[in-house]
């Protein structure tokens, strides 16, 4: 097994006032030449809006988009015709294709707290698509819930990407093994509460780490925990 630590305090940081970014990989204004992703998994971005405050319209292309809402209320406006609001325990995906063009704002009367995630895709400019769906957290207690996977069904969301998303929420002492495919796979694994220990190492809330060469892990929530597993593509 081969590891990388992504700590909280070593993520770039953007503050514009109204929204804080913390960047996990190269981003925006904050450049670093050995954090230009993890795998095929190239921005993972961990944001706070303000009410009233947000993202005006604006486009993308070939890149799969996965929004995690973590806390609030947002809108979601785009170019295929989707207006709706969205709110804690959605997930969000945006198969951006050949482009789209959306708008999000907090529309809510507390901060917003999102993970914003992109892939790169499986297959170039494809007829974009967005996909919506809610996993309330009280029916994931002390599972592994798949939120995107690159099949289709009724339970998560669909990805263009060999990739799959699943967010733990666990007990301290809940533990749990992940079996993940071996063959051109890696994991990375973000603490959003709590406090787990894998590979040796003891992650704190906000931590990450990037697993691969390896065919499954030991999770041990060392306190109640929430996090959420990638496991996405070495390369193409």
């Amino acid at each position: 097994m081969d590891f990388k630590l992504f700590k909280a305090d070593d993520r770039g940081i953007k503050d514009a006032g109204w929204l804080l970014s913390n960047f996990s990989f190269s981003f925006s204004n904050y450049t670093q030449p050995n954090k230009a992703g993890f795998g095929l998994l190239k921005v993972f971005n961990d944001d706070f809006v303000e009410p009233g405050r947000g993202f005006g319209i604006h486009p993308h292309y070939n890149m799969e988009i996965i929004s995690i809402m973590l806390n609030g209320k947002m809108n979601h406006k785009d170019s295929l015709g989707y207006t709706e609001v969205v709110e804690k325990d959605w997930v969000q995906i945006m198969s951006a294709g050949t482009g789209i063009r959306h708008e999000e704002y907090n529309v809510g009367e507390e901060e917003v707290n999102f993970l914003q995630i992109w892939i790169e895709p499986k297959l170039q400019n494809i007829n974009p698509r967005y996909q919506r769906r809610s996993f309330p957290e009280a029916s994931r207690k002390n599972s592994l819930k798949t939120i995107v996977s690159n099949e289709e069904g009724t339970e998560h969301c669909w990805i263009n990407q060999n990739a799959k998303l699943s967010l733990g929420y666990f007990d301290e002492g809940k533990d749990l093994s992940y079996t993940l495919n071996p063959l051109n796979k890696c994991l990375y694994i973000f603490v959003i509460e709590g406090e787990l220990e894998l590979a040796g190492q003891a992650l704190q809330q906000r931590d990450a780490i990037g697993i691969w060469n390896t065919q499954a892990i030991e999770i041990r929530n060392v306190q109640q925990s929430k996090f959420l597993i990638i496991e996405a593509p070495i390369n193409h």
